[in-house]
């Protein structure tokens, strides 16, 4: 197997959206955008683990990838994630890719937001990623590999159709962790990078009022929601050899809203 980020060989381009051989991990992968990139890496050609709380339903989702191999994890429990991905690098040899996805969000304000509320979002957001991505690094085998944190545009801007400050600071923190675990691995060959969606059509944002959904079209220049599968494409690119030469970046896959 070539390695996953030396420089373009004589393939073709599209060739290096592929994925063969490789084996990712996606974290929240039983709906939303976590299932929509392990579809998309599956289809690319990987091998790919779909870790989720929901472990029903992440069976559900791998039945449906053939090769797959689903496994129960909460984010917040270090412990967890230290024995899981003891348990994929074990029966698989190495991780060759990471898409850190499992994220939470509890809408309230700065004065109504409890101080337990902003540590369970703040485990899961970003203690939980920077964990996931350290237990996945030391599984990548010599040649490299790919880490790629589903952040948001909420971490590049303070604006929003509601308060939300608790996911607004650790999507922020994340894109930073992207940057600083980018210029750390280097040597090592692991590219780390981030995704930054808009607000994107799954059960994530299902409650929100039409109010709320209208108000979301109007400040997006594309005037639309997002859908998982082009968060996916996005994250397939920056998981890919394809995407080689980029580390340390955010990719907004936001309509335009960042631009204004």
């Amino acid at each position: 197997m070539d390695t996953m980020n030396s420089p373009p060989a004589s393939s073709s381009t599209l060739a290096r959206f592929r994925v063969d051989g490789r084996v990712a991990v996606v974290t929240g992968g039983a709906q939303g955008i976590g299932l929509a990139a392990a579809q998309a890496l599956h289809e690319a050609g990987a091998t790919v683990v779909l870790l989720d709380r929901d472990l029903a339903a992440a069976q559900q989702a791998s039945a449906a990838l053939p090769g797959s191999q689903a496994l129960a994890l909460d984010v917040a429990d270090a412990l967890a994630i230290k024995r899981v991905f003891g348990e994929i690098a074990q029966r698989h040899g190495r991780i060759d890719i990471l898409v850190n996805n499992a994220g939470v969000s509890i809408r309230k304000s700065s004065l109504e937001l409890s101080l337990d509320e902003w540590n369970q979002v703040l485990a899961i957001n970003l203690t939980g990623c920077f964990l996931c991505a350290r237990a996945a690094a030391a599984a990548m085998p010599g040649q490299g590999g790919a880490v790629v944190n589903t952040a948001s545009i909420m971490g590049l801007s303070g604006a929003g159709p509601y308060p939300n400050p608790a996911y607004h600071a650790t999507k922020g923190a994340l894109v930073n962790l992207t940057r600083s675990q980018a210029v750390e691995w280097a040597a090592r060959g692991i590219r780390v990078n981030a995704v930054a969606p808009t607000w994107t059509r799954t059960g994530f944002i299902g409650e929100l009022t039409d109010a709320v959904r209208e108000r979301v079209r109007a400040v997006t220049p594309l005037g639309r929601m997002a859908e998982p599968e082009e968060v996916a494409a996005a994250i397939l690119f920056l998981a890919s050899p394809a995407a080689s030469m980029v580390t340390g970046h955010t990719l907004a896959v936001d309509g335009g809203f960042l631009a204004q």
